[in-house]
This record gives structure tokens, sequence and C-alpha cells, in this order.
């Protein structure tokens, strides 16, 4: 069996979890150690955070970071892990179809079989990807995929509510009049990241006729809650991160002041470590 036969399989595994009897619940991973560890508790796939890896390769997030350090990020992760990996790459790395498609061999090339493509721009005055772009880049990723024979599957990402984009009044048209599109265009699952309002939830997930993808956090529904609700799909985006990085933070903050290691008594053992991550080198 070739690669890209296995990634083609694990695409298709990938893409049966987000219709199942429970929703696929993604863990945002930045590095190896993170995904092991991950993996190793059980859940059925591995999702990357790109604003998890920008900080922990040291560029705020944003798509400052380059596509090539991304994906190489990737690649190390999914070559770490046996379950399928899908990939945050941001905007595409390019405000054009070709680029949206050479993004798309990257992230096939680097062994993940599904990847989130947003629509910001990273400009203020200018929030979101025109529609008819956004789209061309949609089908870019999709015919990339098609040639390529895996069935990447492909998140799509609108940050109206993230962003705040227009008058709130307008917001929810404009994310579903976005979502549906984009659906049409080739995606497999949609995502709103930024939306909490459970009532909203429910009529987007009607709406929109396909799996819809929740970033959640502190405020959001339980995943009980928005499986209730009809929601496929619930990433914690760079959360665990930020999250770890606040546990290192009050670990120095508590050796400095009163030279206590008590923080560091949940903390897996070297030993864990070392084995979690020999058993996949």
């Amino acid at each position: 069996m070739t690669d890209l036969e296995q990634l083609a399989r694990k695409a298709t595994v990938l893409r049966g979890l987000h219709g199942g009897r429970e929703p696929l619940i993604l863990v945002n991973v930045w590095d190896v150690a993170s995904a092991r560890i991950v993996e190793s508790s059980g859940f059925a796939a591995v999702a990357t955070s790109s604003a998890g890896i920008a900080f922990a390769l040291g560029y705020p997030d944003g798509q400052r970071i380059t596509r090539e350090e991304m994906l190489a990020s990737v690649s190390r992760i999914a070559h770490a892990v046996r379950v399928p990996v899908t990939a945050d790459v941001e905007s595409g790395y390019g405000n054009t179809p070709e680029a949206a498609a050479q993004t798309a061999r990257g992230v096939i090339d680097a062994g993940a079989v599904g990847m989130n493509l947003e629509d910001a721009t990273g400009e203020p005055d200018h929030p979101l990807t025109e529609l008819p772009l956004q789209l061309e880049k949609i089908r870019a990723v999709r015919d990339t995929a098609n040639r390529l024979k895996v069935p990447l599957v492909l998140n799509a990402r609108t940050d109206v509510y993230l962003l705040q984009v227009g008058e709130p009044a307008i917001r929810y048209d404009e994310t579903a009049r976005r979502l549906i599109a984009y659906r049409d265009a080739g995606a497999d699952c949609v995502f709103v990241p930024g939306l909490r309002d459970a009532a909203t939830i429910k009529r987007l997930v009607t709406d929109a006729q396909c799996p819809l993808n929740i970033l959640a956090g502190p405020g959001s529904p339980s995943v009980v809650e928005l499986y209730a609700l009809g929601v496929a799909r619930v990433s914690l985006g760079s959360g665990p991160m930020r999250a770890a990085l606040g546990t290192l933070r009050r670990i120095a903050q508590t050796v400095k002041t009163s030279g206590d290691y008590e923080l560091l008594a949940n903390a897996p053992t070297h030993a864990e470590m070392n084995e979690l991550l020999k058993a996949r080198n």
C-alpha cells in the first residue's frame, strides 16, 4: 500500500468521525509531546493549533509563521501518532487559489489528512476575504486533494463572530451565507469560532446542513450540551497550549516567591515521557 493510499484510509476515518454517536473532540496540540499525550489519552484524532505551533516557535498568531515552518511541525506530529491528524493552516499562506492548493499539497505531504482554512485576512479595514475568492481557494484545495486521491477533510472557517465583523444584527446572516457557500464549494465541515450562544448554534446547525465545528473554552456550552445542539466537532484551539504556559507561569512565580514545588506534582514522570516518546521513535 502506498503512502497516499494509507493517507486516503486515514482521511476516510477522520471524515467518519464527524457523524458518529458522539462529537469529534479535538484537544489541539502544538508539538510531538503534546500530540502523544492526547493520543495516549484515547482520542480518535489529533488536531494541530496554528497559534500553538506559532507561539512555540516564537511567532505571534496570525499567519506570521511561514508555510514551511508550519508544515514541518505538522509533519513531525503526523509521523509521531497513529491516529488521523488534521492541520490548522490559517488562511493557507497566500491570498490566491494557487497558494491554497500549494498548502493543501503540503498538508498531505506532511502526513495530515484534514485541514482548517479560515477566511480572516489579518487586515483591520478588510477583515474577511471576499467570498468569491474564498470559494476559489476552497475549490483549489478540493481539486488538489482529488488529484492526489486523498479525501482531505476540509474544515472551512469563518471569523465573522470571532472578529465581530459588522453590526451584531447582521452577523448571523453573513455567517450562514458564508458557511453554506463553503459547504457547496467542497468543504466537509464548517467552523465558527467566537460563537457561544446555544440558540444561535442550534439554528446554525439547522441552516448549514453539514457538520459544524465549535471552538470551546470557558463560557462555552459543555461537550454534552453542544452535541445535543447538533454540533459534530468540538475544538479547543490554542487553549491547551496557553493553559500549559499558564501552569508554567504559576510554577515560576511560586518557586520565585515561596520556593514551593507542589505544582510539579501532577507532571508526567521523566520515565513516563521517555516511554511515551520511545513508542513512536
